[in-house]
């Protein structure tokens, strides 16, 4: 009997509970419940660290809602006897961070894992230490975290199989919105003047910037790709200024500061966006049977966004008609739908062909999974999608090679890939 490699789930942005440690008892600053801004916003001068000092913020559990059922699911299912447990552990971060800081994290927890599976006494018995590999499922921004581990550990990972689900390799419209209004479907909680100072100087969120050119119409007059500071509203340039006024140490040239910082926000993640699109999946020691691609569409999904040229600068568009799911329609555009969140174009990566994805939509849900069902038309598919008990048995029997004797995992080809042409990683009923 082989036993399942252990598995670590790598959840998206703002999905993992940050606490300040500085207080003698650590005070929740993020969580399913408390969204407290002002704490998490980082320093100008140094986005390691945050704008409000002294304090230390660390990150902490998983947000449960989104990943409660998927982590039990896997290690009830991949387990063949209850003495014989496969651990699957989650993977806190910081999200806030660039995705180069939580890749590093990543490695030594990948190692520690390895290291406390070796303990274990059936792994033992198994061998497991002979060539220790795990397993690892990512969700949203976790798959970008995956894809960069992986391409920079150049096929040195002990990574055996990935899962990625509803990733935005190619990122997504509501980074967009999250970074310019402070509101998006990328969190929960209602728009703020903080949440958005505090969306401006938040690394990760800038590696979520749509590189993908369907629904994207810039002023020709304009930078044509967002990566651009030109291609940026002013407002966006003023305000991380009036950041450096009010949190900044004392400087003369704020308005070349601010300037400078943006810049350097859209430079590191045009930079990772570009190993990402590079990634190559032979290079990292797997090839596509080792990568379940989830893609999910048919949901009203932001798929366009309009940049106008106004008064010598850029002036975003937002409409509500540029929110659309044409996916089933009869003369629509399928590509025009999404998650909710991450448009299909923006979900596609690079180092797969488009065959080789497979795509969910909210009618799969099991009738009896009506929670699951209302929080989609609450919190939106994107966020509650790992949530899915068809999902967890589509993981499961990818991770265990199983066939499926039931005819209870299906899914659907990419818009334009034939029935005939599909080829996903495992056999599944359409």
């Amino acid at each position: 009997m082989k036993l399942c490699d252990p598995v670590i789930v790598v959840p998206g942005i703002t999905a993992s509970y940050l606490k300040d440690e500085y207080q003698i008892s650590p005070e929740f600053v993020w969580t399913v419940l408390t969204k407290k801004f002002e704490k998490i916003s980082l320093h100008p001068d140094d986005l390691r660290y945050e704008a409000e000092e002294p304090a230390r913020v660390t990150s902490g559990q998983v947000y449960e809602v989104a990943y409660k059922e998927l982590i039990e699911e896997l290690r009830y299912n991949l387990s063949d006897k209850e003495d014989l447990p496969v651990p699957v552990y989650p993977f806190g971060y910081d999200w806030r961070m660039p995705l180069e800081y939580i890749q590093a994290q990543l490695d030594d927890f990948i190692q520690e894992v390895i290291d406390r599976t070796k303990l274990m006494p059936h792994y033992h018995r198994e061998k497991y230490y002979e060539n220790p590999k795990v397993n690892l499922v990512g969700h949203s921004m976790g798959g970008l975290v995956i894809a960069g581990y992986l391409d920079g550990k150049g096929g040195a990972a002990p990574v055996n199989k990935v899962a990625t689900l509803a990733s935005p390799f190619q990122g997504s419209f509501e980074a967009v919105i999250k970074v310019t209004t402070g509101t998006a479907n990328l969190g929960t909680s209602p728009p703020s003047s903080r949440e958005r100072e505090a969306a401006r100087l938040t690394p990760a969120l800038y590696h979520l910037t749509p590189s993908f050119k369907l629904g994207l119409d810039i002023d020709k007059k304009l930078p044509q790709t967002l990566y651009n500071i030109g291609t940026w509203q002013n407002s966006i340039l003023q305000s991380i200024e009036e950041i450096i006024r009010l949190k900044g140490l004392p400087t003369k040239t704020r308005k070349e500061d601010a300037k400078k910082l943006f810049e350097a926000l859209l430079k590191e993640a045009k930079g990772h966006r570009k190993k990402l699109d590079n990634f190559n999946l032979e290079n990292a020691g797997l090839s596509k049977e080792k990568w379940l691609a989830v893609v999910g569409v048919d949901s009203t999904t932001r798929v366009k966004l309009t940049i106008n040229k106004k008064g010598g600068s850029a002036e975003f568009a937002f409409r509500n008609n540029d929110r659309l799911n044409e996916w089933g329609k009869t003369g629509g555009n399928p590509r025009y739908s999404g998650d909710g969140t991450v448009p299909y174009e923006g979900a596609v990566p690079k180092f797969l062909n488009e065959n080789n994805l497979v795509l969910i939509t909210p009618d799969d849900y099991g009738y009896w999974e009506i929670q699951d069902r209302a929080l989609t038309k609450v919190a939106g598919f994107h966020g509650i999608l790992p949530n899915m008990n068809m999902l967890h048995r589509m993981i499961v029997r990818f991770f265990k090679d199983l066939p499926d004797k039931r005819r209870n995992t299906w899914a659907r080809p990419a818009p334009g890939v034939s029935k005939k042409d599909w080829d996903p990683p495992l056999k599944l009923d359409s």
